[in-house]
C-alpha cells in the first residue's frame, strides 16, 4: 500500500520533533548532574577551606623580649653565632594583631615572681606586637619558633650610624645581635650555673624572652676598646655618650637606661640598642622614658 507523500512527510517532521524533544530532554538532564556534582564539589571546597582557617587563625597572639649579655665576660661563642638576615616587622601584620594585643593587655591577670617573670605564662603561638611595635620582655615572650635572623633594615642603619660616629672619630661594632632561641637557652644555663638565678635574671633573659631574639637588638662597642663592652663605664666613654646622644637619628633607642630597672626588668646596659626605626625612636628618646612606658605597657 502506498501512503502519500504529504503523509510521509509529516512521519518525518513527527519524529524529528520526537527526536529534538528526547535530546533536550538528555541534555536537561545532563546539565542537572553536572550541576549537582559541582555544588557538591563546592559545599566540600567551602568546608575544607573553613577548617583550615580556623586551624590558622586560632593562634593567640603574644610575645615579649628582655637582653641577655652578661656584664661580666664576654663568651667568645657570641661572636659563632650566624646572623642571618631578614626584613623588619610587617606593618600590615602589626595591625592586624594590635586589636588584640590591646585585649589581652587590659585583660591580663599577673602574678608575677620576684624576678618579675609572670608565673604560670607560656610561651605563645605569635608574637606580640603594640602599636606596631614588636615587644618582647618579661612579660611578653616570643614564640619559640620564632627566628628572624638579624633584621636587615636595622643592620642598614647601624652600619649607617657607625659611618657616622667614624666621622665623629670613634669606631663602633655590634659585636651581638640575633640570637637563638636554642642559643639563648644555652647562654641563660650557664649564667645561673655561674651566679645563680636571681642574679642572672637581673642581666640576662630567659629563653623566649631574649630581645635579640627579634633580631632588633644590637649589642654596640667601640673597636679596641673591648675592656669596656659588656660593662657600664662604656656609657660614661666618648664613644658610649655619641651613642646614646645620636642613636635615635638612626632608629634605635638606649633599651636599658641607668635607674629604670624596676620598668625594663633589667639592669642598666650601657651597649644594649634596639632598632625601632627613626620616627619612634626619635619620640621615645625625646619623651625620656623607656619602651615600656612609651606602649604603657610598664
Amino acid at each position: 500500500m502506498k501512503y502519500p507523500s504529504s503523509t510521509k512527510k509529516s512521519k518525518k517532521t513527527l519524529m524529528s520533533v520526537v527526536t529534538i524533544i528526547i535530546l533536550v530532554v538528555v541534555i536537561a538532564v545532563v546539565l542537572f548532574f553536572l550541576n549537582n556534582v559541582s555544588s557538591k564539589e563546592e559545599e566540600t571546597q567551602v568546608n575544607e577551606n573553613g577548617s583550615n582557617n580556623v586551624g590558622e587563625q586560632g593562634k593567640v597572639v603574644n610575645d615579649r623580649i628582655p637582653s641577655e649579655v652578661t656584664p661580666i665576660d664576654i663568651d667568645k661563642d657570641l661572636d659563632d653565632q650566624p646572623n642571618s638576615q631578614t626584613p623588619v616587622d610587617n606593618k600590615d601584620k602589626d595591625d592586624a594583631k594590635d586589636n588584640n594585643n590591646s585585649e589581652q593587655k587590659e585583660n591580663r591577670v599577673e602574678k608575677e615572681d620576684d624576678n618579675g617573670y609572670i608565673v604560670g605564662l607560656s610561651l605563645p603561638l605569635e608574637p606580640t606586637y603594640i602599636d606596631g611595635i614588636l615587644i618582647t620582655n618579661k612579660k611578653y615572650p616570643l614564640p619559640k619558633s620564632f627566628s628572624p635572623g638579624e633584621s636587615v633594615e636595622a643592620r642598614v642603619a647601624f652600619e649607617d650610624m657607625a659611618t657616622a660616629a667614624s666621622e665623629a672619630g670613634f669606631e663602633l661594632t655590634a659585636f651581638s645581635t640575633y640570637r637563638s632561641f636554642e642559643y639563648q637557652t644555652t647562654l641563660y644555663s650557664r649564667y645561673v650555673e655561674r651566679d645563680g638565678k636571681d642574679n642572672a635574671d637581673r642581666y640576662s633573659a630567659r629563653p623566649g624572652y631574649s630581645e635579640h631574639q627579634t633580631g632588633l637588638a644590637f649589642d654596640i662597642g667601640e673597636v679596641n676598646r673591648e675592656d669596656l663592652w659588656l660593662t657600664s663605664e662604656f656609657g660614661e666613654s666618648e664613644a658610649g655618650k655619641w651613642l646614646v646622644e645620636n642613636a635615635h637619628e638612626y632608629g634605635f633607642i638606649l633599651r636599658y637606661p641607668k635607674g629604670k630597672e624596676l620598668i625594663t626588668g633589667y639592669m642598666y646596659e650601657s651597649w644594649h640598642f634596639r632598632y625601632l626605626g627613626i620616627p619612634v625612636a626619635t619620640e621615645v628618646y625625646e619623651s625620656g622614658v623607656t619602651l615600656e612606658e612609651y606602649l604603657g605597657i610598664n
